[in-house]
């Protein structure tokens, strides 16, 4: 795969640490199997994965599947296929769902909060009444009337992003972009989608009929692999809410309230079922939330309704059946095809039939009280990595990677691999303090701790007018130091709960654009993780406190979990994440090889994380040090 010392499909002039990865990923290819590979950020690891993956699919009649967490993600990998491209002609495609490539759901608003699932079974009527001549969908008509090579040469040729590839298809007599899509995906070596397109077993199904091809002949490659645990365990997660409850009495009501047996209709299961999580709620919560005995939720059924498990079971199956025959219903009318019936009763059936030693079994209180069935082991959705020729893991912060590999169920025999960052070390100083914390039973007792937390960041603010990112655990704790900008002359940017993705990109586009700005954002956040900021964009972090997760029943259950299946509970669940979240706020800084930043972290219990960050250096005077660093002499 190297000819005069060169990677035949590598764009660019090869740095060693680029070598070494792409030597790693040939050597897994060449035998199937699968290599993690930690490196740092602006190491190149996008590139550095394609060319090798993509010179031995075309060598062995293989197909790339480049797996992102967001779809923003997705643009990075298009570049650099372009610049494959530019030296050998090969064809890759961005995938992304109905949700963002549907251009009927710009019309029609009732349909735009449709899941995966159901907007698959509303476009499929559409497309059987476009095809027999009926209403249906006009883009997917369009299509039908299109010919496709009239583009195809052009896709293939400039490899458009997909928000390009939208905007090629309105233009194009108003196509359907999504239909289109997947036309084309056959033709691809390479195609880049959100993970959901391969974790979720329907989705995958149907991707691998689209790319024309049998996973055995499939590479994977998985960017910001550190986040797919739990993404993982999320996607295998169900609950079940009073508000849900609420809406299916609602539904009940408007089918008539059917009877399940004698004295109980829908409505009045739907009642019992709300009545039930409020009793557990009051029995077992502590704080947030709290871990719900195996059968306890069976057994209350069981009282209450003075039936045996199996009546309790047949009681739930006509739930069911009521709720697919509304969901059917609504789906002949071209509405959402969703019940809140079905759903309710359907988490009932599965929470009894859970398995206790891969599940917790969860209770939250709140505003709306819920049910969660959480899943504990990750591998549950990822061991279908296995059944693929090669899986090639990516990240700037993946260490411990023996956690990672137990986690997601990866063999022993993986190939992991650490790279130490490509950028001088002098160019970033981590400082930590000892006279400051965030702990929790430290706040409580001194009074004064967040006073003069707040006293440090100002002086910082005040004496090193950079652009700067202030990193918090939480932003419950971010509300509390809002204050300290009141009487700076800088522009201030925040990172808010539930912002959209426009609302985010617009605030960093501003960030970056300003001179001297301060940021607020949460660490694990959008900002914290994906987003560049080269040169002087970003020259200054502050970390206050440790983003250790907070003790809840969950975080207690995963520890339990890893403690059974590992030995490495606390190392795997608390120590592990805790690294990573802060390695990324840190790892903004440094983008690019003449990049210079200083991270301040205001905790003392940074101390426990030496062996991890050996770099830290511990400063009396936080602020002095910093100006030290920025001098020009420097």
């Amino acid at each position: 795969m190297w000819k005069n010392n060169q990677p035949g499909l590598f764009p660019y002039e090869p740095r060693d640490n680029q070598k070494i990865i792409m030597k790693h990923i040939n050597a897994t290819l060449e035998k199937g199997g699968h290599v993690i590979a930690e490196s740092g950020t602006g190491s190149g690891k996008t590139i550095c994965s394609l060319a090798p993956a993509l010179e031995y699919s075309l060598k062995h009649k293989k197909k790339v599947l480049y797996l992102t967490r967001t779809n923003s993600q997705q643009k990075q990998v298009i570049i650099e296929l372009r610049k494959i491209n530019d030296k050998t002609k090969v064809f890759g495609i961005g995938m992304q769902g109905r949700q963002n490539m549907c251009s009927l759901l710009e019309e029609r608003p009732d349909l735009r909060r449709g899941n995966a699932e159901e907007l698959s079974k509303i476009c499929g009527d559409l497309k059987k009444a476009s095809l027999d001549g009926g209403k249906g969908c006009r883009f997917y008509k369009n299509l039908l009337d299109f010919d496709l090579e009239k583009i195809s040469g052009q896709v293939k040729e400039n490899i458009p992003t997909v928000e390009d590839f939208i905007s090629l298809c309105k233009s194009q007599g108003e196509i359907c972009p999504y239909e289109a899509n997947k036309i084309l995906l056959k033709d691809a070596v390479v195609v880049t989608a959100p993970y959901i397109y391969f974790f979720s077993p329907l989705i995958r199904r149907a991707l691998l009929d689209w790319m024309k091809v049998h996973i055995s002949d499939l590479i994977v490659i998985i960017d910001e692999a550190h986040n797919l645990a739990n993404y993982a365990r999320e996607l295998h997660s169900r609950d079940l809410t009073s508000r849900a409850l609420d809406l299916s009495i609602t539904e009940a009501m408007e089918i008539g309230n059917p009877h399940l047996r004698s004295g109980l209709d829908i409505s009045g299961a739907c009642a019992l079922f709300k009545d039930i999580l409020d009793s557990t709620a009051t029995e077992y919560m502590i704080d947030e939330d709290g871990l719900v005995p195996p059968s306890e939720i069976e057994e209350q059924l069981m009282y209450r309704l003075k039936s045996t498990s199996r009546e309790v079971q047949i009681m739930l199956m006509n739930m069911v059946t009521h709720g697919d025959i509304l969901k059917e219903s609504k789906r002949k009318q071209g509405k959402l095809p969703r019940s809140h019936i079905f759903k309710s009763a359907s988490f009932l059936m599965d929470w009894m039939m859970l398995e206790d030693t891969e599940y917790a079994k969860l209770i939250a209180g709140g505003d709306n009280t819920k049910l969660e069935a959480y899943c504990l082991n990750p591998a549950l959705a990822t061991k279908i990595l296995l059944e693929c020729h090669s899986s090639i893991h990516l990240s700037g912060t993946i260490s411990p990677i023996a956690e990672y590999r137990d986690s997601i169920g990866l063999p022993e025999d993986t190939d992991c691999l650490i790279l130490p960052s490509p950028f001088r070390k002098e160019n970033r100083l981590i400082l930590y303090t000892e006279d400051l914390t965030t702990r929790f039973e430290t706040l409580a007792m001194d009074k004064d701790m967040i006073p003069k937390i707040k006293i440090l960041i100002v002086q910082i603010l005040e004496k090193i007018p950079r652009n700067t990112i202030i990193f918090f655990p939480s932003f419950a704790l971010m509300l509390e130091f809002k204050d300290i900008v009141n009487n700076l002359n800088r522009d201030i940017y925040y990172e808010e709960q539930g912002m959209s993705q426009d609302e985010l990109m617009t605030t960093v586009s501003n960030f970056k654009l300003s001179q001297g700005a301060v940021m607020f954002a949460v660490m694990g956040g959008r900002i914290s993780e994906g987003i560049d900021f080269p040169d002087r964009e970003l020259e200054i972090a502050i970390l206050v406190g440790i983003p250790f997760p907070k003790p809840t029943a969950k975080q207690k259950a995963l520890l339990n979990y890893y403690d059974r299946r590992f030995g490495k509970g606390w190392e795997y669940t608390v120590k592990a994440p805790t690294v990573r979240k802060m390695m990324q706020s840190i790892g903004r800084l440094l983008r690019r090889e003449t990049d210079r930043g200083v991270a301040l972290i205001l905790d003392s219990r940074l101390i426990q994380f030496k062996t991890e960050i050996p770099e830290m250096v511990r400063s009396e005077n936080p602020v002095a040090d910093a100006m030290v660093f920025f001098t020009p002499e420097h």
